[in-house]
C-alpha cells in the first residue's frame, strides 16, 4: 500500500473530494484506485480559510502499479509505502509459569502491561490499591459533592488510575517507530471506545466512556487467565541479593496483610504513590529527584476560546471545542506552559491525601461544558527542593496543605481573578466567569500559594498569552490553585533491560517512574515493559 500526506481540502467538502484528490495527486485513473482508509485527519487553521489535512492509505488495483508509483515518488516527501502498523505478539505461552508476573497498579500502563501479559498467555497478577472503577467513580464524587474523602478510591486512586478522571487525551509527542500506540488505540477501540479515536489527529475519550472501556479491558484480562485484586495495598518489597522475590500486601478490606512470591514485578503505580515510593526508598531501590512543574489552573468561557482559535468556523462539529498549546520564557529564567488542556470540561479536586488542596481538569466525551481549562504550569527543579530523592513530595505536600488552608479548610480551593493576579490584588468576588471546581472556590491572593518566582513568572506570561489568544487574559478569567502533580517528582530510573538499575525483576514503569506523561505513553510504556517481562522470563 501506498501512504499520502498532506492532502488538503475545505472544511465542508464533499464526499467525493478525497478520493478524487488521491487520484489526481497519485496521477491515476478512478478505476485503478481500489480502495483507501483515513490514517490521519487534522486541520490547519493558520489561514482565514481552514483546511482538512488528511493522511491516507492506498491501495491500488495491482501491486506492480504500487511499485511503479513509489519508483517514480521516490523523491516526493508525501507518497510513501504505507508501514506495518499492526502488532505481533513475541511470545504465546501454552501454559503459564509457576510463579506469575505481577503489576502493581492498574492504571493505563498497568492496564496494558497486565493485557500484553494475559494475551502472551503469563496470567498475571495485579495489585491495585482502589477500587473498581464504577465504586471509585461514586467515592470521588463524595469529595466534590460533600466534601469527603477517600484515600485509597479518589481521582488519583482506583481502576483506570488518574487518566480516568481526566480529559481522556490519546495523543503524544513520544517517538513511536513500531506504533505502539497505534496498538493501545485498537485496544481502546476494540473495548467500547469510539473508532473514530483511530483517524482525528487528538482524538480523546472523555471519563465516562473510559470507564465502560476501562471495565471491557478489565473482563479481557481477566477471561485470559489474569487476576485482578482491588483494595489490595503494596506495603512492602522483599529484596534479596539485589533481586525481588516477594511482596506485602495488605487487604484494605479487613486490614489483614499476606506474602505474594514475586520474581518479577512491574511498578506501574502512578505519580501519586507516595508511601509506595517512601518504601522503595527505604528498600535501597535506586531513584532520583526530577525537574515538574507547579502552578494553578485556568478557566475561560470555552466560546471565547473557540473564536480565538477558529474565527468564523468556532462551532463547526467536525472541530468541536478548540483546544490550545501555550509556553513563554520568563526574564526570570523561568519556562511557565499550559498543561493538560480540557476543552468545554471542568476543573476536579484531585488530593489523595487528607488536608491537601490539588487541582487537576476533565473533560467528557462531547466536551460541552461552558468552559475551557488548563494548567498554566512553572518548570522547578530538584535545586528548588534539594534533600534527594523524596524532597519534591516534601514540596509538593506544602503546597498542597497550604491551598487547603488558603481555601478554608474544607477543601474548596483558593482562587482569584486573572485581571486581579496580574495586578497584584487580591479578588473579593468572581466576575463573568463562574469557576467550575467542586467543592467550591475560596477568592483570596494566590501570591502566597506558590514560590515568589513562580508567581512572577506566571505573571509575565499571561499577558504575553493573551498576545497568542485574544482574550487569555481577560480580568474575570479564573485561576484556582494548585497545580502540582503534573509528573512524578522522582524517576526510579531503570536500564536497557527495563529493570531497576539495582534491583532485578522489578520494572519500574508509566507516569510514577517518569516513563510516561499521558494515557497513550503510559499504554505504550506497558506495552514495552509487558515485553521486556516475557523477555527475561523465557528469554524471548
Amino acid at each position: 500500500m501506498i501512504r499520502l500526506s498532506e492532502l488538503k481540502l475545505p472544511l465542508d467538502h464533499p464526499e467525493d473530494a478525497l478520493p478524487a484528490l488521491i487520484c489526481s495527486t497519485l496521477k491515476i485513473s478512478a478505476n485503478q484506485l481500489k480502495s483507501f482508509s483515513i490514517y490521519k485527519r487534522s486541520y490547519d487553521a493558520r489561514k482565514q480559510k481552514l483546511l482538512l489535512v488528511y493522511i491516507v492509505d492506498v491501495e491500488l488495483d495491482s501491486s506492480r502499479l504500487e511499485a511503479q508509483l513509489l519508483s517514480k515518488f521516490t523523491t516526493h516527501s508525501h507518497i510513501r509505502p504505507a508501514p506495518d502498523m499492526v502488532y505481533q505478539l513475541p511470545v504465546k505461552l501454552n501454559e503459564a509459569p509457576a510463579i506469575r508476573p505481577v503489576v502493581i497498579g492498574f492504571g493505563p500502563c498497568g492496564i496494558f502491561a497486565a493485557m500484553m501479559l494475559a494475551q502472551m498467555g503469563f496470567k498475571p497478577i495485579v495489585i491495585e490499591r482502589g477500587k473498581q472503577v464504577r465504586e471509585r467513580t461514586k467515592d470521588t464524587w463524595g469529595l466534590w459533592r460533600k466534601r469527603v474523602l477517600h484515600t485509597e478510591s479518589n481521582v488519583q486512586f482506583g481502576e483506570g488510575g488518574a487518566g480516568t478522571f481526566s480529559d481522556g487525551k490519546l495523543y503524544s509527542q513520544i517517538k513511536d517507530p513500531r506504533f505502539l500506540g497505534r496498538k493501545v488505540m485498537t485496544e481502546f477501540v476494540k473495548a467500547g471506545a469510539p473508532e473514530e479515536i483511530l483517524l482525528v489527529s487528538k482524538p480523546h475519550i472523555g471519563t465516562f466512556r473510559l470507564v465502560k472501556v476501562v471495565e471491557n479491558m478489565r473482563e479481557q484480562i481477566i477471561a485470559m487467565g489474569g487476576e485482578i485484586r482491588f483494595q489490595q495495598r503494596v506495603c512492602d518489597f522483599h529484596i534479596e541479593d539485589g533481586h525481588i522475590r516477594g511482596l506485602t500486601i495488605e487487604n484494605l478490606k479487613d486490614g489483614s496483610t499476606y506474602e505474594l512470591r514475586a520474581d518479577h514485578v512491574v511498578l506501574a503505580l502512578g505519580h501519586s504513590s507516595r508511601d509506595t515510593f517512601a518504601k522503595l526508598h527505604e528498600r535501597g531501590v535506586y531513584m532520583e529527584a526530577k525537574p515538574f512543574s507547579v502552578g494553578f489552573r485556568i478557566e475561560h468561557p470555552q466560546g471565547l476560546i473557540d473564536r480565538a482559535r477558529l474565527g468564523q468556523h468556532a462551532g463547526h462539529p467536525l472541530l468541536g471545542a478548540a483546544d490550545y498549546k501555550l509556553v513563554h520564557h520568563a526574564a526570570n529564567g523561568r519556562s511557565v506552559y499550559s498543561f493538560c488542556m480540557c476543552p468545554g470540561g471542568t476543573v476536579v479536586a484531585a488530593t489523595s491525601e487528607e488536608n491537601r488542596v490539588v487541582t487537576n481538569g476533565m473533560s467528557q466525551y462531547s466536551r460541552n461544558e461552558r468552559n475551557a481549562n488548563a494548567g498554566i504550569v512553572v518548570g522547578i527543579s530538584p535545586a528548588d527542593y534539594p534533600g534527594g530523592p523524596l524532597a519534591g513530595i516534601a514540596f509538593q505536600r506544602k503546597l498542597e496543605s497550604n491551598a487547603f488552608v488558603m481555601g478554608g479548610s474544607n477543601y474548596e480551593a483558593p482562587g482569584q481573578l486573572v485581571g486581579d493576579f496580574i495586578a497584584g490584588k487580591a479578588s473579593t468576588e468572581l466576575g463573568s466567569v463562574e469557576p467550575s471546581y467542586k467543592p467550591g472556590v475560596k477568592m483570596t491572593d494566590l501570591a502566597d500559594a506558590l514560590p515568589e518566582y513562580a508567581i512572577t513568572a506566571m505573571r509575565e506570561a499571561l499577558p504575553a498569552f493573551g498576545k497568542k489568544i485574544k482574550g487569555f487574559d481577560m480580568h474575570d478569567a479564573v485561576l484556582t490553585g494548585v497545580e502540582t502533580r503534573t509528573s512524578s517528582p522522582l524517576r526510579i530510573t531503570r536500564g536497557d533491560d527495563f529493570q531497576s538499575l539495582n534491583t532485578k525483576g522489578l520494572y519500574p514503569a508509566g507516569e510514577g517512574a517518569s516513563y510516561a506523561g499521558g494515557i497513550l505513553s503510559a499504554g505504550v510504556d506497558g506495552i514495552e515493559v509487558a515485553e521486556a517481562v516475557a523477555r527475561n522470563l523465557i528469554g524471548v
